[in-house]
């Protein structure tokens, strides 16, 4: 889909909400729909809305923005954020649209596009920021796109790269960033040195990694990733956050992220 077919706040279809069930986030603050069979939404976009240092006031774009997650859990934490989602399943957009008018979030928007290829028009719903965000957000998908796919073609679209390569995904993204703000990525770790490479060529810096750690003591698949845009100081790496205990349980201090919409302190 081209920048000028990217239709902004798609319409909400009966057929389509057929097909979801209705759940909650953040302990039940947060009413959440999405599609019963196919992607759905792991706590991925969670954690990375507590990651992302924004502001009241602030403008922010998600890439592959699926139903919403991201964006409702940003704007929970952080009062009057105003928000743009990208996402390139129209259906799926429709269930963000939906997600957004049952949490009242009259300030967040959603767009059909696909990154890189982001259309021109976003410069108009930023212009507190003159045409660009404060902070961008993205869980990407960083499955190869020459690698095995999904029979189902929603789960394949969000999790398999662009044929051209994610690199181009963060320069995009980059590109719609004010000067001091911040990208932030939800990624596998073996992902994590071609990612800060990709940040550096877009003009990244500062650059902050927090693991996620499944239980203490056990390997980290999972990290988030911070960049600002001219940012000059030295790569930082975090304790991250221990997600579970022993015997399943989320550990405290996930707890306040995932439950009570806490910021991940780093």
């Amino acid at each position: 889909m081209s920048g000028s077919e990217a239709p902004v706040n798609p319409s909400v279809s009966e057929a389509t909400l057929l097909e979801t069930t209705s759940g909650t986030l953040l302990g039940g603050r947060i009413v959440y729909h999405q599609f019963t069979k196919g992607y759905r939404t792991g706590i991925e976009p969670v954690l990375l809305a507590a990651f992302v240092p924004a502001k009241k006031g602030d403008h922010v774009l998600e890439a592959g923005s699926g139903a919403g997650a991201g964006l409702l859990c940003l704007s929970q934490r952080i009062a009057d954020i105003s928000g743009i989602g990208l996402e390139a399943d129209t259906q799926m957009a429709e269930i963000g649209v939906q997600n957004f008018l049952s949490n009242r979030r009259d300030k967040l928007r959603m767009v059909c596009a696909r990154v890189p290829a982001i259309p021109k028009e976003l410069r108009h719903l930023a212009p507190g920021a003159n045409g660009r965000f404060h902070h961008a957000l993205a869980n990407p998908p960083w499955h190869p796109y020459n690698s095995s796919r999904s029979p189902d073609s929603r789960r394949s679209l969000a999790l398999s790269a662009p044929e051209e390569g994610w690199h181009s995904w963060i320069g995009a993204l980059a590109r719609w960033v004010l000067p001091g703000g911040t990208l932030n990525l939800a990624l596998p770790t073996t992902a994590i040195d071609e990612a800060c490479i990709a940040l550096r060529h877009a003009g990244c810096g500062s650059i902050i990694l927090a693991p996620l750690w499944p239980k203490a003591g056990r390997s980290s698949k999972i990290a988030l990733l911070r960049a600002t845009l001219g940012g000059r100081s030295g790569f930082r790496l975090t304790a991250g956050l221990v997600l579970h205990e022993e015997d399943g349980r989320f550990t405290p201090s996930a707890e306040a992220v995932l439950r009570h919409g806490m910021a991940l302190a780093v």
